[in-house]
């Protein structure tokens, strides 16, 4: 079968309200932005698939209000309403299937239009859970105090990924947040959710991210370094918190475990060049480095002290900064893709990794990890 070819992404510079732009605007400046640099028209494009959700964008079936920016009139297309990594799996399955040699995936959101917290607890059963105020905040509260009481992982060792994260996004020009930070910056913030203080959450940001898939044969007419798809798989964990074990990312670890047989991945820290994941908070990014098997479990901490996930580490994690410094609901996996093919095409500027060569992308649904997608990518 014909691999999966990304050719080409465009991403906005991401912020905290970009009022300017109605959502429709938005995408058609990001989907104008990709064809202008590869130097290609509508016509070149065999089908669409977006990536949001209604909440966020204000009306039902919210895709069809777009389909004139990303130029899908008289196209196929589709919507996946969950994180953009899903939606890139969209996009390369239509790729697969032999019918479209072209698929432009987007995904895009304007969180400062909405309510986010109010958004999040939606997610929740509205019977047992909802009225009782639950949202991101307060779940990753729960999951980090479990996690760290469980591993005797300390703040300190959490702030570090923060610290870390922060520093990196100085070099990515795409990033909202970029000022350093230290460790007492983040060890001093207001507390939100014990044991998370407000600085082992990013805000929320406006943003779009575009990509153009291809078949493996095809690619070449579009960039002399395409990014092949190597290997995928996703697992989705239980819905209700208390039926999860929230310790350890076990969804993401059936999911890294698959994707790594399929992309003949032995040792991950080997065999991986950098790695892009969705961290919606600061322990999570701990526990995502056991759940991939980076370390082992409890070591996350370690991990960190170590320098391992550095720039200049054994396996840089989240060169660009990752989700603690740009989280646009919804768009942060598919960036996530979109930061491991500019790595893998060399055209990371600043932030680029020497002689990246694999590189793994993490987007994630729903509250704590329930949904995970882990994609491999390489070059030719």
């Amino acid at each position: 079968m014909d691999k999966v070819a990304i050719v080409g992404c465009a991403q906005t510079k991401y912020e905290a309200e970009k009022i300017d732009l109605t959502i429709s605007e938005l995408v058609f400046e990001v989907v104008k932005k990709l064809h202008n640099e590869l130097g290609i028209t509508n016509d070149d494009v065999g089908c669409v698939i977006t990536g949001s959700n209604d909440f966020n964008d204000g009306r039902t079936i919210a895709n069809m209000a777009i389909q004139d920016a990303v130029g899908s009139v008289r196209k196929a297309e589709s919507r996946v309403s969950g994180d953009g990594a899903f939606a890139y799996v969209y996009g390369a399955m239509r790729v697969l299937s032999g019918e479209y040699e072209t698929v432009l995936v987007v995904s895009h959101s304007k969180c400062s239009e909405g309510n986010q917290y109010l958004i999040n607890n939606s997610i929740f059963d509205p019977f047992y859970q909802r009225h009782l105020g639950l949202d991101q905040i307060s779940s990753a509260g729960l999951m980090a105090n479990m996690y760290m009481s469980k591993y005797g992982v300390s703040e300190e060792q959490a702030a570090k990924v923060v610290v870390k994260n922060r520093k990196n996004a100085i070099n990515n020009p795409y990033a909202h947040l970029q000022n350093e930070i230290s460790m007492d910056d983040v060890l001093n913030s207001p507390m939100l959710a014990y044991p998370l203080k407000e600085l082992d959450f990013p805000p929320y940001s406006d943003g779009a991210v575009a990509m153009l898939l291809t078949n493996e044969s095809n690619a070449k007419k579009f960039t002399d370094t395409p990014v092949l798809l190597k290997g995928y798989a996703s697992c989705t964990d239980a819905y209700y918190l208390g039926h999860r074990t929230m310790t350890d990312l076990i969804g993401l670890e059936h999911a890294a475990k698959e994707a790594f047989k399929m992309a003949e991945i032995k040792d991950p820290i080997k065999d991986l060049d950098v790695a892009e994941v969705f961290e919606a908070f600061s322990v999570h990014e701990l526990m995502i480095y056991e759940a991939l098997g980076l370390c082992g479990k409890g070591e996350g901490g370690k991990f960190i002290e170590r320098g391992e996930t550095q720039i200049d580490g054994s396996i840089p994690v989240n060169p660009s900064g990752g989700v603690l410094s740009s989280n646009v609901a919804m768009a942060n996996g598919l960036i996530r893709v979109a930061e491991i093919a500019s790595q893998l095409m060399g055209k990371a500027e600043k932030r680029q990794i020497a002689d990246a060569k694999t590189g793994l992308a993490y987007g994630m649904n729903g509250i704590c990890s329930q949904g995970n997608c882990v994609l491999i990518f390489g070059g030719e």
